[in-house]
């Protein structure tokens, strides 16, 4: 058992004394090393380790230091940090918490660069057949850039310039700094979502590398990829190149070329439609001159000269058919004259007229009906009998066979 006047100190107690030790006698320093296992967390905090051959520690940079970093340090780059040494209590481990981080150099942005660029090639998003045209003559186009600086400024004044009948819609974003990369990447996806526009510009001025940073960003390039709208990269000078300007549909060298790039010249394109009228005008009179010279060779040649003749020997042979078919009509209709005479004959010779004309009668009953057989009448009936000349009312006397 420890002596009463022993001082016992709880877990807490023990790492606050501590965090009080490293913090007083260990001063603010600079320290650097490999970044490794880097988390953006949605609060703005970083968290991520530095190591090196012999160990690591942990560290953390908090929103209001982490907002003064123009990127992002991906896992595997060396970085400086400015740092207090401290102790994370609940846990018991002791950090680092950054004040400062720099990439320790050139040639670490350019290593991370390839990395990035070499990845995504090997996907695919660089592949030329997935590029499409730039629309020739936009009525709206989208800018994703930011609203204050010179370039927004330029694109303007060209496009209007040479193509005033162009609408511009712009989206703001931020262009450098931590969490600028996706900033532009939704305001990418937020056009394509809007659908109002041909295409989208997107870019910014020029910079150091790392100014330029977010335009070499993951989620830019697969925002700019994944796009149905066609992208005009425009990001810096001539002579710098950025992952955005490897997916993109066109490179522009800078964003004043890609204000040229996006739109024809609008006197250009009057004059050359003038151009076109008169080359449309001169080729119909050509067509019409060509026209009438063969008309003219028509009209001199021998059908043309004989055509008087031609249509004198199609109306006498007119009038010999029409002479042939009136005779065949007339021949036609008086043989069926006469076969309409015999049957007309022949018809009065089977009618009750001819029959009563030969001394036969027909007897009638008093509803008129012809009697055909004694059986069908009686003694006292009273019949009507029709002769050729005539009729008479008689009474029967007796029937019989």
């Amino acid at each position: 058992m420890p002596d009463d006047k022993q001082i016992i100190l709880s877990v807490s107690q023990l790492n606050a004394q501590v965090r009080r030790v490293l913090e007083s006698f260990i001063p603010r320093l600079w320290v650097k090393g490999e970044v490794s296992n880097m988390t953006a967390h949605s609060s703005g905090h970083l968290y991520f380790s530095l190591k090196d051959n012999g160990g690591q520690v942990r560290c953390v940079m908090f929103k209001a230091a982490a907002q003064s970093l123009l990127l992002l340090p991906q896992d595997g780059m060396q970085c400086l940090a400015l740092a207090d040494v401290t102790l994370y209590e609940r846990a018991g481990q002791y950090q680092l918490n950054i004040q400062q981080l720099q990439i320790a150099g050139q040639g670490e942005l350019a290593l991370a660069f390839e990395r990035l660029k070499n990845k995504l090639f090997q996907e695919g998003l660089f592949d030329p057949e997935h590029k499409r045209p730039i629309p020739k003559y936009p009525t709206a186009i989208g800018l994703v850039t930011s609203p204050t600086g010179a370039v927004l400024r330029d694109i303007i004044k060209v496009i209007k310039r040479r193509w005033p009948l162009c609408q511009l819609i712009l989206n703001p974003v931020p262009v450098q700094g931590l969490g600028a990369g996706d900033k532009i990447a939704q305001a990418i996806e937020q056009f394509n979502r809007f659908g109002r526009v041909q295409f989208l510009i997107v870019g910014r001025g020029g910079g150091s590398a790392e100014d330029l940073w977010a335009f070499n960003e993951e989620a830019v390039a697969r925002a700019i990829y994944e796009s149905k709208l066609p992208v005009i990269s425009a990001v810096g000078h001539e002579v710098d190149f950025t992952i955005a300007d490897f997916v993109a549909d066109l490179r522009a060298p800078t964003p004043s070329a890609a204000a040229e790039l996006a739109v024809p010249d609008l006197a250009e394109v009057r004059s050359g439609l003038s151009d076109f009228g008169v080359r449309m005008k001169n080729a119909l009179l050509w067509l019409a001159s060509r026209y009438e010279q063969r008309l003219k060779a028509a009209g001199r040649s021998y059908g043309m000269m004989r055509l008087a003749d031609l249509v004198e020997q199609k109306s006498q042979q007119l009038a010999r058919t029409q002479k042939q078919l009136g005779a065949v009509m007339s021949w036609q209709v008086g043989l069926l004259k006469t076969r309409l005479d015999g049957l007309s004959l022949s018809l009065a010779a089977l009618g009750p007229g001819s029959v009563l004309a030969r001394g036969y009668s027909i007897c009638r009953d008093q509803q008129g009906r012809v009697i055909k057989d004694s059986k069908t009448i009686k003694p006292e009936d009273s019949l009507t009998a029709e002769f050729s000349r005539g009729w008479a009312k008689t009474t029967v006397k007796e029937t019989g066979r």
